[in-house]
């Protein structure tokens, strides 16, 4: 029609527009470069002489029936409680760690009908000694057998104060990694950079033991040896 006004249709582009907005508003993150690291293990063993120790031995009885088997054992290690007070053992470093009482069966028979039976109780009681004067060690032992203890389950040593063998070893756990990541870098054409994290591995449990050294109880001869304590860290680097 003559009289319409004409209306026309402008399309501008939303290029600059949008670029605005993503200024004004701050726009997407910009992607972040990864950290150029390298992690290493490192590891370190010190020994030490133990200055204590740890026993555990008990008494096993047997008889007919299970409440005898009990009260035999019952028996048996009050007389071996008694011996180690008479020797010298605190009562808190006497402590009983296990008890058992299992049935014994008859002997397999090829081709039984029956199912084995029960011919008696086995009772089984343990006790773990510490030992604060390894002096005193093989006069326990025989203190501990002569008093009606048939099982000897073995003998553990250790250290009170293990901590500054701990931390030598730490620090050569560290020098260790250090040496490591050294290597792996000129190897790979790249400059070692600062520590960006160290962490400690304490999944090794304590001190075990390395190797004997001499007897040194006056009765069973026992040999304290040496134990070896162990630091593993991890240290991360950057690397440029």
């Amino acid at each position: 029609h003559p009289m319409r006004p004409q209306m026309r249709a402008t399309m501008r582009p939303l290029v600059p527009t949008l670029l605005a907005a993503g200024l004004l508003f701050g726009g997407p993150a910009l992607a972040q470069e990864t950290p150029r690291q390298i992690t290493v293990m490192g590891s370190a063993q010190v020994e030490a002489v133990p200055d204590r120790a740890t026993i555990t031995a008990g008494v096993e009885t047997r008889a007919p029936t299970a409440a005898e088997a009990l009260a035999a054992n019952a028996q048996a290690m009050a007389e071996v409680f008694a011996a180690l007070e008479a020797a010298g053992v605190e009562k808190r470093d006497a402590q009983t760690s296990q008890l058992n009482l299992n049935a014994v069966y008859e002997p397999y028979r090829e081709g039984a009908e029956a199912p084995p039976q029960v011919v008696a109780y086995e009772a089984s009681n343990m006790v773990t000694v510490k030992v604060r004067a390894l002096a005193n060690l093989g006069k326990l032992i025989d203190a501990l057998v002569g008093s009606g203890a048939n099982r000897l389950y073995g003998i553990g040593f250790d250290v009170s104060e293990p901590r500054p063998s701990l931390d030598a070893a730490r620090r050569e756990a560290v020098a260790d990694a250090r040496a490591k990541a050294e290597l792996f870098a000129e190897a790979a054409g790249v400059t070692l950079g600062p520590v960006v994290t160290i962490r400690e591995d304490t999944g090794m449990g304590g001190p075990q033991p390395l190797r004997a050294q001499a007897a040194m109880a006056e009765a069973v001869p026992v040999a304290e040896g040496t134990v070896t304590l162990t630091a593993d860290v991890e240290v991360v680097f950057g690397i440029e």
